[in-house]
């Protein structure tokens, strides 16, 4: 490739993918929001997301599709932990002169570290430790619900809306943030259950600023969640510590929310991170080109 390439990253997300152009010197040209690329729930749905977003950043550019074809681009999207998605995701089409697709963890953890040694934990719709060090990636957890993804937002979710069919039953009691959850499902446990069959992540991970909002409210059903959560990054954290990952940087939308939940031991090895995971898929954009 040329050292003039455009650069493009995206970090599609359970929730959203955000996706960003850049000039070869760095400068951004154009920066845009679409819906979720979890490649999990959808390969074809993240590509769109992703396309969507990008033709709007060549708007904004001021640059044509034909464009397009002058750009390296880093697709850091969610699911691509897995094999067979990721070998998908790397067979679809695209109109990019290249394009290296990998994970948002791997991409997060580049952007917080720039390169060096070091671990993340995404705290996010979904959560997965990632580590790199001395050349190999080490990878915790992130499996999706419902085996997996503790302490995220959809698993915040998911236990919230257990907790309300307890309530309902009689077996739990009906704290605000109990009735909050009720109130915005419907209030009808028949409907919670048809709501739940159909239910993706990013639909749990909704509910997650209720739980975050009545926890500061000290009620005790949130309160309760937030510490469950808090000691199941702990329990990601802790792996990463065990492998080397002295240096640990906390990312996703929830990660601010989750932190203060922490054990010491945990913060003790916490860093500001140098970028995110936009920032670690341009990284590896411009490594490409």
């Amino acid at each position: 490739m040329t050292e003039n390439a455009l650069l493009l990253g995206v970090d599609g997300g359970g929730t959203r993918c955000r996706v960003r152009l850049c000039a070869p010197s760095g400068e951004r040209l154009g920066e845009a929001t679409a819906g979720p690329a979890n490649i999990r729930f959808g390969l074809e749905q993240s590509f769109s997301a992703v396309f969507r977003a990008t033709t709007e950043c060549l708007k904004q550019a001021g640059l044509l599709p034909s464009d397009l074809s002058k750009i390296v681009a880093c697709l850091a999207l969610a699911g691509a932990s897995e094999p067979a998605e990721l070998v998908a995701a790397q067979r679809h089409g695209h109109p990019f002169a290249k394009a290296v697709v990998t994970n948002d963890a791997h991409a997060a953890c580049i952007g917080a570290h720039r390169g060096r040694d070091g671990g993340v934990i995404v705290v996010g719709t979904g959560s997965i430790g990632w580590a790199e060090l001395g050349g190999k990636q080490f990878r915790v957890g992130g499996w999706g619900l419902p085996m997996s993804d503790e302490g995220s937002g959809a698993w915040l979710g998911m236990e919230a809306v257990r907790r309300v069919l307890w309530a309902n039953d009689g077996r739990f009691p009906w704290t605000w943030l109990v009735e909050a959850v009720f109130t915005e499902l419907g209030s009808d446990p028949h409907a919670i259950v048809h709501w739940v069959a159909q239910a993706a992540p990013r639909d749990y991970a909704s509910l997650a600023p209720l739980i975050v909002e009545h926890a500061a409210r000290n009620d005790t059903t949130a309160v309760e969640l937030m510490r469950l959560a808090g000691g199941h990054i702990d329990g990601l954290a802790a792996r990463l510590i065990g492998l080397g990952a002295t240096r640990l940087a906390l990312a996703g939308g929830l990660a601010p929310y989750v932190e203060p939940w922490l054990s010491d031991a945990t913060r003790r090895h916490l860093v500001t991170p140098d970028g995110d995971a936009l920032e670690g898929a341009l990284w590896l954009a411009r490594a490409a080109a």
